[in-house]
This record gives structure tokens, C-alpha cells and sequence, in this order.
């Protein structure tokens, strides 16, 4: 097959295929939710054609789901002209390359071992790629300052239907990431009980993140969005009722802020947020959150005496113990 009949074959403008090594048996179905996993060169389109990337050198090939919002998209539209084992040469014009550098770094960032593996997420918010001047790879940086054609040399390894494999709950439709919210709660739930704080924080970020990428969807403070934003606030607490058994309570503060801003009748974020300010010596602040939960939930009376408690005895031994110090020192 000729190189432009196989560049009609991918039906998009600002591509050139040339195939270097042939695949065998049938195009492959590309549909919604099947697992790709390949091998990818990224070279310059200089003399030398310099090798900006190259997963084979990293040791493991790319996985990406089809239809999963992956942000080099243009990736997709190549593999579903490729046959398995098939080799093939791409030349793509600027159009299709822009985001690429963003794309390197987060692979890059995987391969060193410095970011978790479910990094498609943090590749969604387009958002984030203008919040950073340089992305740490001056090879990158000046492939965003100026982009570039790039040649993709891709290596079709193999395409897994998606009832062939277990996916992960990025990879499921916004039906399935809400039916599976309630079981990963549940899980996290459990995990807390038995006192794995660690894997139970797990957990409920998995479900946070579920919720997140529908709520994306919907419009912001409609119905729709307040019933997952309730959802997602519920988890997100519960991750700090895990960080405050770890003794983050820095970290809690952060998330219980976050909600408290956003949400300002929240009586568990303060409660939460109160019991880690006591944890710090933060006194003021701490009553100040114990109060607010008083006037949210007048029921709390209780639960909030046995805190401010246990605040007062606290100040007090500190108290003594500051007077300790200072005798000594005069």
C-alpha cells in the first residue's frame, strides 16, 4: 500500500505515514474503552532527526483506553490505521503537535519514578499547562515556546477489548465511575476500621477522582453539580479523618479550608479542621472552629465539651511546662 493511500487512511490533514515494518491480520477495532499498548519514538524533524523521547529506552511500552480523553489525542487517530506488529512512521504538522511537550513531561515524571502512575489525571486540566513557565526539561520548554512537526515512529504491540481486561476506574464511562463511588467508599471505609489510614486515603481519593471527572461535566452550583460536589466534599473528609490518625494535620487544615471556603455552612470540616488546629497549638483558631460548629449543629454540645476539654488541660500543661522553661533560664 502506497504512503498516500495509507495518509487518506487516517483522514486527517497535516499527517504523513510511511509504514517501515508491515503488521499482520486485520486493522484492529479501535472502539471505546479498548486498551492500546504500544511503543513510541518522538524525534525531531531536524538532519539528524534527534530523539526527543523513547519508551523502549524507559523499558516499558504506552498503554493508553481509547475514548479516555487522553491529551494527545492525534496518538489515537495513528494507532487505528496500524496492524499488530506493524511499524510505522508519522510525520505530524504543528496542528497535531502542540501539547506534546506536556504530554513528555508527565511520561518522563512516571519513568523517573517521581509521579504515581495515574497520571492521565493530572494531564486533564489543560488549565494547569499555562500555570507553568517551564516545564523542567529545557528540551520541552523549547519545543512549548516554539512548537514543532514531530515524527512519531509507533510499534502496535497489542489491543485489548474492554471485556478483556480489568480497567481502572479512569478508564470507565461517567455510569460507571458513579455505581463504582459507593463500593471504593465502602473499601476505604473498612480500610479505616482496621487502621490502614494509608490505603484507606487511597480509596477515597480513587472515588474523589471518579466524581471529579463527571462533575467536570456538569455546570458549576447547578442541582447536578452540588449533589456530586456533596459527594465528593463527604470523601474528601473522611480522607482527612485518615491524615489526622497519620498526624498531617497541617495537610488537614488545607482540605478542610478548601471546603469550608467553597462551602461555609460545612460543620464537619470545621469540626475536623478545629481537632487538628488543637493538635498544632493553634488555641485561638481551634475554639473559634468549635464555636462555629456549635452554631451549625447546637447537638454537637457534647462532643465539642469533651474537646475544648482536653484543649484547656492541654494549655495548661503546656502553660506549666513554658513556666518550667523559663524559671531555669533566669
Amino acid at each position: 500500500m502506497s504512503d498516500i493511500q495509507d495518509t487518506l487512511l487516517l483522514g486527517s490533514e497535516g499527517i504523513k505515514k510511511t509504514i517501515l515494518h508491515g503488521g499482520t491480520g486485520d486493522i484492529p477495532k479501535f472502539i471505546t474503552g479498548a486498551k492500546v499498548t504500544f511503543h513510541f519514538r518522538t524525534q525531531l524533524c531536524d538532519d539528524e532527526r534527534t530523539v526527543i523521547d523513547d519508551s523502549k529506552v524507559v523499558g516499558t511500552p504506552m498503554e493508553i483506553v481509547i475514548g479516555n480523553m487522553f491529551k494527545l489525542d492525534i496518538w489515537e487517530t495513528l494507532l487505528a490505521s496500524m496492524r499488530i506488529g506493524e511499524v510505522a512512521d508519522f510525520w505530524c504538522d504543528i496542528s497535531h503537535t502542540g501539547v506534546y511537550p506536556l504530554v513528555s513531561k508527565s511520561m518522563r515524571r512516571i519513568a523517573e519514578g517521581k509521579d504515581p502512575v495515574d497520571w492521565h489525571i493530572h494531564t486533564c486540566g489543560m488549565a494547569n499547562m499555562f500555570a507553568y513557565h517551564s516545564l523542567g526539561y529545557d528540551d520541552l520548554d523549547e519545543l512549548m515556546k516554539e512548537p514543532k512537526p514531530l515524527y512519531f515512529v509507533l510499534e502496535l504491540l497489542m489491543v485489548q477489548q474492554p471485556s478483556e481486561y480489568n480497567r481502572e476506574s479512569w478508564a470507565l464511562s461517567d455510569e460507571e465511575r458513579l455505581k463504582i463511588v459507593p463500593v471504593l467508599h465502602g473499601q476505604g471505609n473498612k480500610l479505616y476500621k482496621q487502621g490502614r489510614y494509608q490505603d484507606a486515603t487511597q480509596k477515597y481519593k480513587e472515588a474523589i477522582i471518579c466524581i471529579k471527572n463527571v462533575q467536570t461535566k456538569e455546570k458549576s452550583w447547578e442541582v447536578p453539580w452540588l449533589k456530586l460536589e456533596k459527594m465528593a466534599n463527604t470523601l474528601t473528609l473522611n480522607c482527612c479523618q485518615c491524615l489526622h490518625r497519620m498526624e498531617e494535620y497541617y495537610e488537614v487544615i488545607e482540605h478542610t479550608s478548601d471546603i469550608i471556603n467553597q462551602h461555609p455552612g460545612a460543620m464537619k470540616a470545621f469540626y475536623l479542621r478545629g481537632k487538628a488546629h488543637m493538635e498544632v497549638w493553634n488555641e485561638a483558631e481551634a475554639r473559634q472552629d468549635f464555636s462555629r460548629v456549635l452554631d451549625l449543629d447546637p447537638g454537637m454540645k457534647k462532643a465539642v465539651k469533651k474537646e475544648l476539654a482536653v484543649l484547656n488541660m492541654r494549655m495548661e500543661e503546656k502553660n506549666q511546662e513554658d513556666r518550667e522553661t523559663y524559671k531555669g533560664m533566669f
